[in-house]
């Protein structure tokens, strides 16, 4: 009995001791055998292994493609119009053993800050070869493109590589949205005012034209009524002639209440005339005038 008491605190350390060498690698990650720091196994495949308790340690990392969402990057294109570029990058670890070694006892958040400044860095030296339409335009998807190169050779050196490379949004600053703005509005204005200069130079030329047929259509018109009016009179003084040659004393007889008509209009009815004048000559009667009833 007491030979049994002693043997399970033996049986309970023997149990701890081999429970302590045994580890497991999940397929989603990588990992690492320490002793005293140097790395004496690598276990990249998935399975049951065995290391020597208490000397030995196991590092974790991730196997999976892992994301990284950088902060809003401040670039200046060729044309000096600075953008705001917000971008994230899909990497993973392919070498862990150089990823130990380059990020030292940090985890993959340590490898995050260095890869964000190297897609960084990437990212000026891409936009700032180009204008800022060209980062704006469908030419992005080629700028990712060498991005996403630049940053992988220089990723490689953590012993990571960068899978994809997205730029998220590509704006203009806060500060100068205002100011362009208002040099759109400027030039749509301009544009207005040009449009609007060429339509009242249009419409100038139309008046012009339009005056100038109207002044034509009636002098046109003129000349012809002229020259019915001449006929006209050349008609009717013919007429008169004719008329004087046939009957000259029935042509003064006309003559005289021509006269009269208009001499004795309304409001001009006073005459200073002698009476014995020929303007009265058919305003004399022989006749005695009718009594007045």
């Amino acid at each position: 009995m007491r030979r049994s008491t002693l043997l399970i605190p033996f049986l309970i350390a023997a149990v701890f001791v081999g429970l302590s060498a045994i580890f497991i690698v999940d397929e989603r990650e990588k990992a690492l055998v320490l002793q005293f720091g140097q790395v004496k196994a690598v276990k990249e495949e998935p399975g049951l292994f065995f290391k020597i308790p208490f000397i030995q340690e196991v590092v974790r990392y991730e196997d999976r493609i892992l994301s990284l969402d950088t902060q809003p990057l401040e670039v200046t294109p060729l044309d000096d119009r600075r953008l705001v570029v917000d971008a994230f990058a899909r990497w993973r670890i392919v070498d862990v053993e150089q990823f130990r070694q380059a990020i030292g006892t940090g985890d993959e958040t340590n490898a995050e800050g260095r890869l964000e400044r190297i897609l960084n860095a990437a990212t000026r030296e891409v936009l700032g070869s180009v204008s800022s339409n060209t980062v704006l335009s469908a030419d992005r998807v080629a700028l990712m493109a060498r991005i996403l190169e630049s940053a992988r050779g220089e990723a490689q050196a953590l012993g990571v590589e960068v899978v994809d490379v997205r730029i998220k949004r590509a704006d203009l600053p806060t500060q100068n949205l205002e100011a362009t703005f208002a040099r759109m509005r400027a030039e749509r204005e301009r544009e207005a005012a040009d449009e609007i200069a060429r339509g009242n130079e249009a419409a100038q030329k139309v008046r012009a034209q339009a005056d100038r047929t109207v002044v034509e259509l009636v002098s046109e018109a003129r000349k012809n009524s002229e020259i019915v009016r001449g006929e006209a009179d050349a008609r009717r003084n013919a007429i008169f002639a004719e008329a004087f040659g046939r009957d000259a004393e029935f042509f003064a007889f006309y003559r005289s209440l021509s006269a009269y008509e208009k001499a004795l209009l309304e409001n001009n009815t006073t005459l200073v005339i002698n009476p014995n004048s020929e303007f009265f000559d058919y305003l004399k009667s022989d006749t005695t005038a009718l009594p007045v009833e």
